[in-house]
Order: structure tokens, then C-alpha cells, then sequence
């Protein structure tokens, strides 16, 4: 039987927190993560700092993937992930294709329902009553995203949450129509992973790995109900990863980044990849055989640089099985 892993290379990529850094750093790091031949570069999508501090100084996400799309030249970039109810997906799907544009075809287009109240009421951006309603604006939003970026005309049904009317956006996708991939975030058993899927390309979560594995399971339900196959569904999670030769000072280094940023953030190894490259390929192995080929890095600021660049021999590794 075929399998995840046997669909999709083991991928590389890091997620860089946009607070408690300049752009400086954010754009150093990005050229590095670049240069080494990384596979994918994240950043969040808030309006304030949502670890610690909510008042931090903190860089908008379709920013920083903009001018990131000019500052590198290979790796493949998106949002972990977009929040749905920041903007009318109208205008997620012209700035998606922009940026996929400025990027010449590297984009994934990361959405979820958003979840962080705070900056909702400080920027007056409606919340909805609950995740439940929130989780039914993402499904619709989407299914109109999607047939947008694929070249269709859009017309809202009545009793939705948005009105359009005869929406149609060109350019395409530099990618193509209907190429551009999406990248759903979440866990949510009955909505959201209904939502990724109907339409999702590529699937993130975090997580202890019981946690995934139940994930994936439901996720598989999910695609068995509206006749997908769930191995066109790339499987991501993302994770902290620090390597050092030295486990203990590998989660020293961790909990010293974490402190930097306000977090509560427990430093556990159980759940946290820490160690050398032999020991965090072992721990990852685990989950790749749950289908997650793709490991995302969280990189608080200040970014690990030594983790970064040790980075390719940990993919190497757990490629080599």
C-alpha cells in the first residue's frame, strides 16, 4: 500500500517568529535558510505578539512574505497560517497571487479560522461567537478562494457570510490555475479537518504523537467521506528543534529563546526535538511513519543560528531512513 512517505520527499523547513526581532534579522535568516537548501520558509499572521506580550513589536505576515519573496530565490514560502478573519477572501486571493507572483510560483497559501481574540478587539476585526462560527467562515471563504484561483466566476449562495457578486480576479496564479497549493492549520475533528479535506493541498498541526496519529486517522475519515484521496494531502507539523551534540544543552538553548519571548512554553523532550542530528532524526522517524514528511521549525528570535545551519544533515538523515 502506498504511503506518505512514499508520495512526498522528507522536507526542511523554519518557521521565524516576526517579535522580538528587526528586519534585519528577519531577512538575513531568510537568505540563509535559502541558501542552504532548505524547503520552506513560515512566518505567522498577527497583529500583535501572541506569546507573551501582546504589545511586542511584531511584523505583519503578508509583508514579510513579499519582500521575503524578493530576498530569496529557491525556497518555497506561506503563512503558518493566514488568518481568515483578518481579510474578505476576495482580497486573500489578489494578495496571494501577488505574492506568488513576486515569488515566480514558491507561494503556499496558509489559512485557518484564527483563534487569538485579543487582537481582534484591539483592531475592531469582528470574532465571531465562538470557533464554531469562525471554523464555518474558514470552509466558506476557502471554497471560494479556491474556485477564484482556479479561473472561476464566483457568486455567493444566500445566507452566507460574504456577497460576491461575478467575482473574478486575474492575473492567475503564477503557478497555474488550480496550482497553487493550500495549506490548512488545525486540528478541529468535525470542521476543520472536514475543511482540509474537501480542499487542502498540505495539512499542519502540532502536537504529542498519540495527538497526531488520532489526527491523521480522522482526517482520513474525513477524505473517505467526500471521496478524496488522503495521500493528496501533504501531512506538516511544526515543532521546536534545537541541535546541539549535548541534549541538556540543547533544551537550555531552547528555554533561554522562549524566556527571551515571554513564553510558558514548558521545555519537554518528550515533545520537543533536542539533541544531535542522529538523536532528533530518531525522534522525527516516529512521525513520519504517521505520514509527516514535512517538519516546520519553530525559531523563536533570537533564531538558533547553529540549529539552522545543521539542518540539512538532520534531512539527510531521516531521508536515509
Amino acid at each position: 500500500m502506498t504511503t506518505h512517505r512514499d508520495r512526498y520527499p522528507i522536507r526542511t523547513g523554519v518557521l521565524l517568529w516576526p517579535q522580538q526581532t528587526d528586519w534585519a534579522q528577519m531577512a538575513e535568516f531568510a537568505r540563509l535558510a535559502d541558501d542552504l537548501g532548505l524547503d520552506s520558509l513560515w512566518t505567522w499572521d498577527h497583529l500583535h505578539a501572541i506569546v507573551g506580550d501582546p504589545l511586542q513589536p511584531i511584523y505583519e505576515g503578508w509583508t514579510t512574505l513579499a519582500a521575503w519573496a524578493a530576498e530569496t530565490e529557491r525556497i518555497q514560502l506561506g503563512l503558518m497560517v493566514g488568518a481568515n478573519t483578518f481579510r474578505n477572501p476576495g482580497l486573500t486571493a489578489k494578495t496571494a497571487v501577488t505574492v506568488d507572483h513576486v515569488a515566480e510560483g514558491r507561494l503556499w497559501l496558509g489559512l485557518g479560522g484564527a483563534w487569538f481574540e485579543y487582537e481582534h478587539a484591539a483592531n475592531g476585526i469582528e470574532f465571531g461567537s465562538g470557533s464554531g462560527q469562525r471554523l464555518d467562515w474558514l470552509d466558506e471563504a476557502v471554497g471560494a478562494i479556491t474556485r477564484v484561483l482556479d479561473g472561476e466566476v464566483v457568486t455567493s449562495e444566500p445566507g452566507g457570510r460574504y456577497a460576491f457578486e461575478q467575482l473574478e480576479h486575474h492575473p492567475l496564479p503564477y503557478q497555474g490555475a488550480g496550482r497553487l497549493p493550500l495549506m490548512i492549520g488545525g486540528g478541529g475533528e468535525k470542521k476543520t479537518l472536514r475543511t482540509v479535506a474537501r480542499y487542502a493541498q498540505g495539512w499542519n498541526i502540532g502536537g504529542e504523537l498519540e495527538t497526531l496519529e488520532r489526527k491523521a486517522r480522522i482526517l482520513r475519515d474525513h477524505c473517505e467521506a467526500v471521496g478524496r484521496d488522503p495521500l493528496e494531502i501533504e501531512h506538516t507539523m511544526v515543532r521546536f528543534v534545537v541541535l546541539r551534540d549535548d541534549p541538556d544543552e540543547a533544551a537550555q538553548a531552547l528555554k533561554e529563546r522562549l524566556e527571551a519571548n515571554g513564553s510558558k512554553h514548558v521545555v519537554d523532550p518528550e515533545v520537543d526535538f533536542l539533541g544531535n542530528e542522529e538523536q532528533v532524526a530518531a525522534q522525527w522517524r516516529r512521525y513520519v511513519d504517521l505520514g509527516f514528511t514535512h517538519i516546520i521549525v519553530d525559531l523563536p528570535a533570537p533564531v538558533d543560528r547553529e540549529t539552522l545551519e545543521r539542518l540539512p544533515r538532520l534531512r539527510e538523515l531521516v531521508a536515509a531512513g
